[in-house]
């Protein structure tokens, strides 16, 4: 293949043969003994304190026989000053006058041994005593310019172009490395919430006979060596209720899940949820938990239980407000949705503008209702709870209102970002609900499953504590604590 390169790429070649030319290896494959990141250099900074630091040459600037440059490593970027006759020995100056100067470019990575001093303007920086190059880099760094007033221009923004080039992205525009880092503190956070009250983290299959634990249309895939058809995992909740089952108190999951459904900017085909279930709890008590929880997430990735969103400033201090889905509708309609027939709920929907069709049952019709006129106006965190029966089929039914279930679902900034349930363990009453989601699929629905997972029937047989469990779209929840209107900024690789 031949490959198209442009001046600038047939100019860093050239350079790298000249490199090699003077038997310098442009990628070695030594160790680098870096001792120091530029972050703690900054905040610990001690005159004349030796130091070892590499990172990434991010600005040049040449002065006859002595240079300043910026070099950014992971932590962020410090000044690194070169004089010819420090780091030349003798009176070759080669090392200076052609391998610095002539062969060295901007996105190169080198590894620096010096001092640290401060410059007559106070910055922090490295005198630099030798120096090695680490990788020589042959595409040119799509970096913004900066014109003497500071004004910013050329920058990397198109995002197409930044979520096909993560990696460039990453390397120029800083605050979305933050965002990431944000998001494993995220990670960090959960964890030792769980961690901290006995809960066990745990893996289930991804690969899975029967795309069950949601409604959702799965991928499909084939193993050969079995000749039989296999699905990614839509949800994992069947799974961690069989580890329940089995004897365990509390387990959680981070797991990928994927959907065959559509994109937009809160939805992405391949996404992470956080799921966990906690023996002989319920619904309210999980409410509780997560409120707790996501105090403690919130405070820990930005230092306090408040966040900016757009316009809005998200508080996630508990407690959170807690309202029925049928108080939510008439409160934001006028319409009562209790004991309303699929017919009347279908004809109602079609003479205020939602769209329906023929393969929609009751729960799927009250799900777009609320999903039209409601979830978009809660702002502050706000538990929407008590779903109707049909619209959650792995749901314990509600201990005051057998048309009722005991779910919640917590919304923030008009979006849903937790579902929970007091658990279905009645095996007989889930065989049913299962036979129910089976002629909704074959009604047309598909969204609905297909399939009755009769080894998890079993498994209930056997006996399942009362038990609640909570899942998490990690994805959205990271979208909220670092103000991004869309989940593609916070995938590393959507």
């Amino acid at each position: 293949m031949n490959l198209q390169l442009s001046e600038q790429e047939l100019v860093r070649r050239e350079k790298l043969d000249k490199l090699r030319a003077l038997d310098i290896n442009p990628y070695p494959a030594d160790l680098f003994p870096v001792n120091h990141l530029s972050k703690e250099i900054k905040e610990n900074y001690e005159e004349d304190k030796q130091v070892i630091i590499a990172g990434r040459l991010m600005a040049i600037n040449i002065q006859g026989k002595a240079s300043f440059a910026q070099l950014q490593d992971s932590t962020g970027r410090i000044q690194i000053y070169i004089n010819r006759d420090v780091i030349c020995e003798g009176e070759d100056k080669t090392l200076y006058n052609t391998v610095f100067k002539k062969l060295l470019d901007l996105g190169d990575f080198i590894g620096v041994e010096g001092e640290l001093f401060k410059t007559k303007v106070g910055e922090i920086s490295v005198r630099v005593k030798k120096f090695t190059l680490l990788s020589k880099s042959l595409k040119p760094l799509p970096l913004p310019k900066t014109d003497k007033e500071g004004n910013v221009y050329d920058g990397f923004t198109d995002p197409e172009l930044r979520y096909r080039q993560r990696y460039a992205d990453l390397v120029v525009n800083s605050e979305v490395r933050d965002v990431f880092i944000k998001r494993t503190k995220l990670f960090n956070a959960m964890r030792q919430f769980f961690n901290d009250r006995g809960y066990m983290e745990v893996e289930t299959p991804i690969l899975q006979p029967i795309a069950g634990g949601a409604a959702a249309r799965p991928f499909i895939t084939h193993h050969n060596a079995l000749d039989i058809p296999l699905y990614m995992r839509i949800a994992n909740e069947l799974y961690l209720k069989r580890l329940i089952v089995g004897g365990f108190e509390g387990v959680y999951e981070f797991s990928k899940n994927f959907r065959n459904e559509g994109m937009d900017r809160t939805h992405n085909p391949e996404f992470t949820a956080m799921e966990i279930y906690v023996a002989y709890k319920d619904y309210n008590w999980m409410m509780d938990f997560t409120e707790q929880l996501l105090e403690h997430v919130a405070t820990a990735v930005n230092g306090t239980t408040k966040a900016t969103f757009g316009e809005h400033e998200v508080d996630f201090k508990a407690p959170y407000k807690r309202v029925t889905m049928r108080q939510s509708i008439i409160d934001f309609t006028g319409f009562d949705i209790k004991d309303k027939t699929e017919e009347e709920l279908s004809a109602w929907c079609k003479e205020n503008g939602i769209d329906v069709d023929e393969t929609m049952g009751r729960g799927k019709l009250i799900d777009e209702i609320f999903g039209e006129k409601c979830e978009g106006n809660y702002i502050q965190p706000t538990f929407i709870t008590d779903y109707p029966k049909e619209m959650s089929p792995l749901c314990k039914v509600h201990r005051e209102d057998e048309t009722l279930t005991e779910r919640f679902e917590l919304m923030v900034c008009g979006k849903e970002i937790a579902n929970a349930y007091s658990e279905l363990n009645d095996p007989i009453d889930q065989r049913e609900r299962f036979e129910e989601q089976l002629k909704l699929a074959e009604r047309g629905d598909d969204e609905a499953s297909q399939f009755i997972d009769y080894d998890f029937l079993r498994a209930l047989e056997y006996g399942m504590p009362p038990t609640s469990g909570l899942g998490i779209g990690i994805d959205r929840l990271v979208m909220f604590l670092t103000n991004n209107p869309s989940i593609q900024e916070v995938l590393f690789f959507p």
